[in-house]
């Protein structure tokens, strides 16, 4: 009889509180489109690719650039300018990521090393796979084969091969000198991206290109309302060792690899 009470009182309370939420919904989640629904992040697809170049020397000026021997503190004078953060698939807005792929998604050391002259970082090499590469829907070859294709066929203004003083710049007036280096290359394909500030840094740029690698209109995951606010942007000088200083002093974060 306490056993038929206790069920009953336990019937009236779910009653009072309305109906449990149905199991298929504890499966719905978020995805990075901001649409909810059971979507999973399938290689291959999305809808564009955004070729993201970091600016070097803003990193090198980062306490984790100060560790970074590879990239900042080189011994034998290399100094570098725009490198290869990564080539990410985006949906129209958001994007996928960590896709899972028939293969566990292992970068071999021969393609690593392939990659560190546009790309110095062994770490970075190794993370754009397993998070952007494996949604790619090619195999880690063909990534880094398209990745250093759209890096190379991108032309660096000359202002920004190999500056030795900083320079202050505003967000569009950097687009306009990408798009004279580069006749084709729409305006609206090139996105900024800068530290916050009335006078940020400069981070990366991102170009934006169609599935079948051509350069198109990027979408809103780029809008520069968010990514770079500033009406005018330091770009620190290229530089080769943490001894010397671009007189801006250091920067908190590092864009490299940074948070996506």
């Amino acid at each position: 009889m306490r056993m038929m009470l206790i069920a009953f009182r336990l019937a009236i309370a779910l009653s009072i509180a309305g109906p449990m939420a149905p199991a298929a919904h504890a499966q719905l989640r978020w995805d990075d489109s901001g649409r909810e629904g059971r979507q999973e992040h399938v290689a291959g697809k999305f809808d564009y690719y955004a070729l993201v170049l970091s600016w070097s020397p803003t990193h090198c000026s980062t306490p984790q650039g100060e560790d970074d021997d590879m990239q900042c503190n080189r011994r034998d004078g290399k100094k570098y300018s725009f490198v290869l953060h990564g080539l990410w698939p985006q949906y129209t807005r958001g994007w996928p990521q960590d896709c899972r792929t028939q293969r566990r998604p292992f970068v071999p050391d021969t393609v690593i090393t392939g990659m560190l002259d546009i790309m110095p970082s062994r770490g970075l090499v190794i993370h754009e796979y397993r998070k952007h590469g494996t949604c790619s829907g090619l195999d880690v070859q063909g990534y880094f084969t398209l990745s250093r294709r759209l890096f190379k066929a991108i032309r660096i203004p000359d202002d920004y091969i190999n500056p030795f003083e900083t320079q202050y710049v505003s967000p569009r007036d950097l687009k306009r000198a990408f798009v004279k280096a580069n006749p084709g290359l729409p305006p609206d394909a090139i996105a900024v991206s800068c530290s916050r500030g009335n006078r940020g840094r400069l981070r990366e740029i991102r170009i934006c290109f169609s599935k079948d690698a051509k350069p198109i209109a990027c979408g809103p995951n780029e809008d520069e309302r968010k990514l770079c606010s500033a009406g005018e942007m330091a770009v620190p000088p290229v530089r080769s060792t943490k001894r010397e200083d671009d007189g801006l002093g250091s920067v908190g974060s590092s864009p490299l690899p940074g948070p996506r």
